[in-house]
């Protein structure tokens, strides 16, 4: 069985990473979905581990073969743990093209059994991220368009408390 490997914050989970988890899902037999911590990243994420795996898990829910994982250790050795032979990375813009060969290139010095595979974004979704939508959201603008409706909610409550 290839089991993969997706790795990110989700901060929240878009249409975006959606659709590379569904194309993901039609290409390995199993895929989990990583939401790594990241405490480091911009002062912390908005939601918590735990809030994220819920959203995520609401969202992916119709996808028989997709799972989804908190972890905050080294990404190669949670590949290893859940027996990932794959990381699966979307890529929007030519800027992600470089940061996320650099992390390929590491990943694979630390795991040579371990490979990357890119997917790219489709037109739709190839400026789209999660930092874009929270500062929509941040703003009372609307963000259906780029997120689940529960996702929407989830904004709505947490921005209105801050």
């Amino acid at each position: 069985m290839r089991t993969a490997l997706i790795p990110g914050t989700f901060d929240p989970i878009t249409f975006g990473h959606l659709d590379v988890i569904e194309r993901s899902s039609q290409i390995f037999d199993r895929i989990v979905v990583g939401v790594a911590s990241s405490q480091q990243k911009g002062g912390g994420p908005l939601f918590t581990s735990a809030e994220r795996v819920e959203l995520i898990e609401d969202a992916v829910k119709d996808f028989e073969n997709v799972s989804v994982c908190p972890f905050d250790n080294l990404l190669v050795d949670f590949a290893s743990e859940i027996g990932a032979s794959a990381i699966v990375k979307g890529l929007r813009v030519v800027t992600d093209f470089e940061s996320e060969f650099q992390q390929a290139a590491l990943n694979y010095h630390l795991n040579p059994g371990l490979e990357t595979v890119f997917i790219m974004a489709t037109p739709e979704n190839m400026y789209l991220s999660s930092s874009m939508v929270k500062q929509i959201a941040s703003m009372n603008g609307p963000v259906r368009d780029w997120v689940t409706p529960k996702v929407e909610q989830a904004l709505r409550e947490r921005l209105q408390n801050e």
